[in-house]
C-alpha cells in the first residue's frame, strides 16, 4: 500500500514538472531577419578544374586506350586468332579502345561520368568516320583524275573530235559542264518557286487538301530517280516534243527535286515563332506583307539549305538523264532542241570505256562535278546564309537611312502639328482674398 502511494505520489510530481520542462527541451530556434548565410567553413572544396582546357588524366586515358585497342586487335589479327582484313581490325581495334576507356576513366570517377565520356567518343568518332569518308570521295577522285586535269583543253573542248584512244591532250568536258549548268538552272526556276510556296500554303494556310499535299510530298520523297524519267519521257518527250532535249531532263530533276524542297522548307517555316506573326498581324499587316517582310526573312538561312539539299539531289541524277536527254559528243546550248549530256551522265560514258585514258577522264569529270557542286553550295551560303536578324553592311546603311527619314517625317509632321493647333488661352490669377490684417 506504501509503495503504492509512493508511486502515485512520484508520477504526480513527474507530471507537474513536464510541461514546466518541455519548453527547455524543444524550444523554437530563434527567428533571424534578413537572409542567413550558412556556414561553409567546414565544407571541403573539391579541385576546380579548367572546361576549356584538357586534363593530364584525361589525355592518358585517352591516348593509353587508344595504344592498347590497337594493340589487342593487332595481337587478334596477326598472333592469336585466325583473323583477317582491314575492316574487321578497325572494328575490333575500336571496340578494345572504348572497353579499355570505360575501365580508365572508371578508375577515377563514378559511372554518369563513364556514360558521358563514351556517350561524347562516339559522337565524335560518327563525326569523323563522316568527315573521313567525304574526304576519302574527294581525294580518291581527285588523285585518280589527276591525269586528265591539270590540261586546259579537259576545260574548254568538247569530245566531238576526240576518240578513246586518242591522248588527253585532246578533247575536254565542255559540253558537260555547260549542258548540267543549263539544266539545274532550269530545274532551280521552277523549284525554288514551287517548292516555296507549296511550303508556304502548307503552313500558312492550311487545311484537309494541306495534309493531303503534305502526305503526297512525303511519298515522293522516295520516288526512283528511273521513274521520275520514265514519267517525263512518257508525258513529255513522246507526246509534246517528239525528241529528246535538255528542257525534258531539267523536268525530270524538278520532279526529283521538289519534294525536297518542298518539306525542307515546310520544317523550316514551322520554326518560325507564332508571336511573331502575331505582332505583325497586330500592327495591321496583312497576311501577305506578313510572310513577305517577317515569315520569309526569318527562315532565310533555313530555306537557303533546303535550296542546297534539293540541288545535290538533282545535280546527280544520271538515269533520268540518260531517259531524257540522251548522250552527245558535241556542245548544244539550246535545251529545247537536241540532245544535251550532263556531267554525271558523261561520268557514265567515260568509266564503261576499257580505255585508260577515258577512265581517268571519267574521274577527271567527276572531280569537276564535286568541285562545282561545292561552288555552287558556297555561293548560297554568301547570298542568304546568315541568320534572322543578321544584316550585310549595305542592309544596315539602308536601315539606318530609313530610320533617318522617319525621324524626319515625324519631326516634321509635329511641326504642322503645332503650328495648326490654335494657342491656348492662359487664364488670369485669381484675386486673393483680403485678410483681416490687410484691412
Amino acid at each position: 500500500m506504501t509503495d503504492t502511494l509512493i508511486g502515485t505520489e512520484s508520477s504526480e510530481r513527474d507530471h507537474e514538472t513536464a510541461p514546466a520542462e518541455l519548453p527547455a527541451r524543444h524550444a523554437a530556434p530563434p527567428v533571424v531577419a534578413g537572409t542567413v548565410t550558412p556556414d561553409v567553413s567546414d565544407v571541403e572544396e573539391g579541385e576546380r578544374r579548367d572546361l576549356r582546357g584538357v586534363r593530364a588524366e584525361d589525355a592518358f586515358n585517352l591516348l593509353g586506350a587508344l595504344a592498347a585497342g590497337i594493340a589487342i586487335a593487332t595481337l587478334l589479327f596477326g598472333w592469336i586468332a585466325p583473323l583477317t582484313g582491314p575492316i574487321g581490325w578497325f572494328i575490333v581495334a575500336f571496340l578494345s579502345f572504348l572497353a579499355v576507356y570505360s575501365y580508365l576513366v572508371r578508375l577515377g570517377a563514378g559511372w554518369q561520368e563513364v556514360k558521358d565520356r563514351i556517350a561524347t567518343t562516339l559522337f565524335v568518332s560518327a563525326a569523323v568516320i563522316l568527315v573521313g569518308a567525304l574526304l576519302f570521295v574527294i581525294s580518291y577522285a581527285l588523285i585518280r583524275g589527276s591525269e586528265a586535269l591539270p590540261h586546259l583543253n579537259f576545260f574548254t573542248q568538247d569530245m566531238e573530235l576526240a576518240g578513246p584512244l586518242d591522248p588527253l591532250d585532246v578533247g575536254g568536258i565542255l559540253h558537260a559542264i555547260l549542258g548540267t549548268l543549263i539544266q539545274i538552272s532550269i530545274a532551280l526556276a521552277i523549284t525554288i518557286p514551287l517548292g516555296v510556296l507549296t511550303a508556304l500554303y502548307l503552313n500558312e494556310v492550311g487545311g484537309r487538301f494541306a495534309r493531303f499535299v503534305r502526305t503526297i510530298a512525303d511519298a515522293m520523297t522516295a520516288l526512283p530517280s528511273i521513274v521520275a524519267g520514265l514519267f517525263i519521257y512518257a508525258a513529255v518527250i513522246l507526246l509534246i516534243t517528239n525528241q529528246r532535249s535538255g528542257f525534258a531532263a531539267a523536268l525530270a530533276i524538278t520532279v526529283m527535286m521538289l519534294p525536297i524542297v518542298i518539306r525542307a522548307s515546310d520544317v523550316v517555316l514551322r520554326l518560325v515563332a507564332g508571336n511573331l506573326r502575331e505582332a505583325a498581324y497586330a500592327l495591321g499587316a496583312t497576311r501577305w506583307r506578313t510572310v513577305w517582310h517577317v515569315v520569309l526573312p526569318t527562315a532565310r538561312s533555313g530555306l537557303v539549305t533546303a535550296v542546297i539539299l534539293g540541288t545535290a539531289r538533282g545535280i546527280g541524277e544520271t538515269s533520268p538523264v540518260l531517259l531524257t536527254s540522251g548522250m552527245t559528243n558535241v556542245t548544244n546550248l539550246n535545251p529545247f532542241e537536241g540532245a544535251m549530256i550532263s556531267l554525271p551522265l558523261q561520268v557514265f560514258d567515260f568509266v564503261r570505256s576499257p580505255e585508260p585514258n577515258m577512265i581517268a577522264r571519267g574521274f577527271g569529270t567527276a572531280a569537276v562535278l564535286l568541285l562545282l557542286v561545292l561552288a555552287l553550295f558556297t555561293i548560297a551560303r554568301m547570298i542568304g546564309g546568315r541568320g534572322p536578324g543578321q544584316l550585310s553592311k549595305r542592309g544596315e546603311r539602308r536601315v539606318k537611312d530609313a530610320s533617318k527619314r522617319d525621324m524626319r517625317r515625324m519631326s516634321r509632321a509635329a511641326e504642322a502639328s503645332l503650328q495648326a493647333a490654335p494657342s491656348a488661352q492662359i487664364p488670369p490669377d485669381p484675386q486673393p482674398a483680403q485678410t483681416a490684417t490687410d484691412r
